[in-house]
C-alpha cells in the first residue's frame, strides 16, 4: 500500500476501473494523492505489479462486514451422542431413539454409540443387530453417514439428518 511498495513500474487501474497503463511508481503515487485516495497492489505477482487506486480504509470496512454477513448465514452443526448398552431395553430404546429423532429433526448429527462392559465383548453382535434396529427405527429422519464400527470397548455409528 502507497510508500510499501517497492518496485519501479506498475500497471495502474484508476478508482472507476479504467486502466491507466504502466506507470513509474511515483507517478502512479502522485495520482492516487491528488484523489486523496490509496494506491494498494492488488496482483503482486504480475509483471509488472497491479495496483489499483481506492480508499483502502473503506475497502476494508467492507470486507469485514461481507465476512460478518457470511458469519450470520452460517449453521453449526453439532453432534448430540446417545448411549446404549447390548441389554438396553425396548422401552429405554424408544425413549433413546425419539431423543435422536429430535436431534437431528433441529438439524444436528446423532453419534449412537454402544459401551460394553466386562463379559459383554463376547456378544458384540447384539451391539450391531440393536444399532442396526436403531437405524431402521429412525430411517424416516436419518441416514447413516457412518457405519457401525467397533472402537476399543464402543462400537460407535453416526446418522445425519435428511433433507
Amino acid at each position: 500500500m502507497n510508500d510499501r511498495i517497492r518496485v519501479k513500474e506498475v500497471r495502474v487501474i484508476s478508482a472507476e476501473g479504467a486502466q491507466l497503463g504502466i506507470l513509474p511508481i511515483q507517478e502512479a503515487l502522485d495520482a492516487a494523492l491528488k484523489l486523496s485516495l490509496d494506491l494498494v497492489e492488488v496482483a503482486p505477482d504480475a509483471k509488472p505489479p497491479v495496483c489499483r487506486i481506492m480508499n483502502y480504509g473503506k475497502y476494508r470496512y467492507e470486507q469485514s462486514k461481507k465476512v460478518r454477513e457470511a458469519r450470520k448465514k452460517q449453521t453449526v452443526v453439532q453432534i448430540k451422542e446417545i448411549k446404549l448398552r447390548p441389554k438396553t431395553e425396548d422401552h429405554d430404546f424408544q425413549f433413546k431413539a425419539k431423543h435422536a429423532e429430535r436431534f437431528l429433526k433441529e438439524g444436528n448429527k446423532a453419534k449412537i454409540t454402544m459401551m460394553f462392559r466386562g463379559r459383554e465383548m463376547v456378544h458384540i453382535d447384539r451391539g450391531k443387530v440393536l444399532l442396526d434396529r436403531f437405524a431402521e427405527a429412525l430411517k424416516e429422519a436419518a441416514m447413516i453417514e457412518q457405519r457401525p464400527r467397533q472402537e476399543g470397548r464402543n462400537m460407535v455409528m453416526i446418522l445425519t439428518p435428511k433433507h
